[in-house]
């Protein structure tokens, strides 16, 4: 049986970008719509693309016509802005954890809030390319993105229903990130590398909690190893 792990990406497998960040949804939709808006609502976590870009455009009147154009602009200014160079830092022992994960046989993909450019963007920007990871790199067939979800559990839920037969688990950095794997029946792995404490990581229905992919990589393989298989699977 297949083990897939859907890694999310900010405050997970990178580093969350404190500054420089949470403004790119707003100055996609000003681009779209080609007009200043402000004041720009506050940044949350865990939120997926579709549902922060849908917030934005109805807080300042726009309908969902124009949601299309925001996404495509804001891939447009990721891609921009990694072309000037802007990087994101990976977390700590990602890439241990990436190739651990890998030597037992199990299947890395992402299961993230971003839609796929922009999740490209950011993780090649970081040097987790394929070229670099090899057999740790990333399954982009088995990924899930949330260009257009208005909710995390959308994402979660195609996820499930596209591989009834693996065994899943989603490694992530928010109490959204839980709620989303719950609402599909998946087990959650937390670790407090993002916005989040482990305390606060903890009041969560996580299996496990975890400071980081330094501290608490064991602990992170012996739970997935010990997941059981899903019940049409067996």
């Amino acid at each position: 049986m297949t083990t897939t792990i859907l890694w999310d990406v900010d405050g997970t497998l990178l580093l969350n970008a404190y500054s420089g960040g949470g403004e790119l949804y707003h100055s996609a939709v000003e681009r779209a719509v080609e007009r200043e808006l402000g004041p720009a609502l506050p940044r949350t976590h865990g939120k997926p693309d579709g549902l922060i870009l849908s917030e934005i455009l109805t807080h300042f009147g726009y309908g969902d016509d124009w949601h299309e154009r925001a996404r495509t602009v804001l891939d447009e200014l990721s891609v921009e802005r990694a072309e000037r160079g802007d990087r994101r830092e990976t977390a700590p022992g990602v890439e241990d954890a990436l190739r651990a994960c890998a030597a037992r046989g199990w299947r890395n993909a992402l299961l993230t809030g971003n839609s796929l450019t922009r999740s490209r963007v950011k993780l090649e920007g970081a040097g987790l390319t394929a070229a670099a990871l090899g057999d740790a790199a990333f399954d982009w067939e088995r990924s899930y993105f949330g260009a257009t979800a208005r909710d995390r559990s959308e994402i979660t839920a195609a996820a499930r229903a596209a591989l009834p037969d693996d065994t899943l688990v989603i490694i992530g950095d928010t109490p959204r990130d839980d709620e989303a794997a719950r609402a599909a029946g998946i087990p959650f792995i937390a670790v407090a590398t993002g916005a989040f404490t482990v305390d606060e990581l903890r009041r969560t229905e996580a299996i496990l909690v975890v400071p980081d992919l330094v501290a608490g990589l064991d602990e992170v393989l012996a739970t997935i190893a010990a997941l059981p298989t899903p019940r049409n699977a067996a």
